[in-house]
């Protein structure tokens, strides 16, 4: 069977959403993952296939793109926050966010396939001051180059009711009476789940679209300290926010690195702060001018 869609990345967060969305739109979608036991939800969605395959094996990837309609599409949301640090970035950046798009080029032009909507993230940049958003840099460029019928994505943080960072927050400000806060004036502008997962869907059937960044926002700007105090009022919790120095977010950072426990903050997540994860001054809201969405603000969020 060939599919309309191969939606890579897509049993995470964002592609949970978006397999669903194109669900309701009536597309094929192919859904590789080497989590298929995770796919719970995604397994209810009569057109999408859950496929065990890993996507970082060349020869699978290719495979995978082989069973794509001609005028298909290629979705790539592969993305990771968090890596050991190195020069410029490391091995985990490299492979998710540099190799991989590559090889997915590769494998697209090798079976023809042109439409390709890629996911990079607000302030990537080949000279930024993060591993993080070198590696989502090197990628952009790859894609730009690549000759394919493109489109690029940089959300802000995205949040939702599953998101892995409003909600972690939240918990947190349950165990504790209060938090230190480095970095408490790192602006952010955060974006809802389904308005980016709208943008995905709707840029397949507008060529318009080609060739094209798009920097996805929310509509208002937070700063750290007002991010960490609404996830305190969403869980209904008095924690207390007590920003600190800089020096003991890097401790703290440094601490949760070698924590046998998912990484909450790392050296590189406070290298990214740096810059505000905003909307540039001279930057257009897509989500509104584009995609003609209504954005969601996080006030809303259920």
């Amino acid at each position: 069977m060939k599919y309309d869609i191969l939606l890579i990345g897509g049993n995470g967060f964002v592609g949970r959403v978006l397999a669903a969305q194109l669900q309701a739109q009536d597309y094929s979608v192919l859904l590789p993952t080497s989590h298929l036991a995770a796919g719970r939800e995604l397994r209810m969605l009569p057109k999408v296939h859950l496929e065990d395959a890993d996507v970082h094996e060349f020869d699978e990837l290719q495979a995978l793109c082989g069973r794509i309609k001609p005028n298909g599409v290629v979705i790539n949301l592969v993305g990771v926050l968090h890596d050991k640090p190195a020069m410029p970035y490391g091995k985990v950046f490299k492979a998710a966010h540099v190799d991989l798009p590559k090889n997915i080029i590769t494998a697209m032009q090798m079976n023809g396939l042109k439409r390709y909507l890629h996911m990079s993230a607000l302030g990537a940049d080949s000279n930024g001051p993060s591993m993080y958003q070198r590696s989502k840099g090197d990628g952009e460029a790859a894609v730009r180059e690549s000759g394919l019928d493109w489109t690029i994505f940089r959300p802000s943080v995205i949040f939702g009711a599953q998101d892995q960072f409003i909600n972690l927050f939240a918990k947190l400000t349950k165990l504790f009476p209060a938090i230190p806060l480095a970095n408490h004036q790192a602006k952010f502008q955060p974006v809802s789940v389904d308005d980016v997962a709208t943008a995905f869907s709707m840029a397949i059937k507008m060529p318009q679209t080609i060739h094209q960044a798009y920097d996805l926002v929310g509509p208002t700007v937070y700063t750290m300290k007002e991010i960490v105090e609404f996830a305190a009022r969403k869980a209904r919790t008095s924690c207390a926010i007590i920003p600190v120095p800089a020096f003991v977010g890097h401790l703290q950072a440094l601490a949760f690195e070698f924590l046998p426990v998912p990484t909450l903050m790392s050296r590189d997540n406070i290298a990214s702060m740096q810059l505000p994860n905003v909307l540039p001054v001279d930057g257009s809201d897509a989500l509104t001018e584009v995609f003609k969405i209504s954005r969601r603000s996080l006030e809303g969020m259920q």
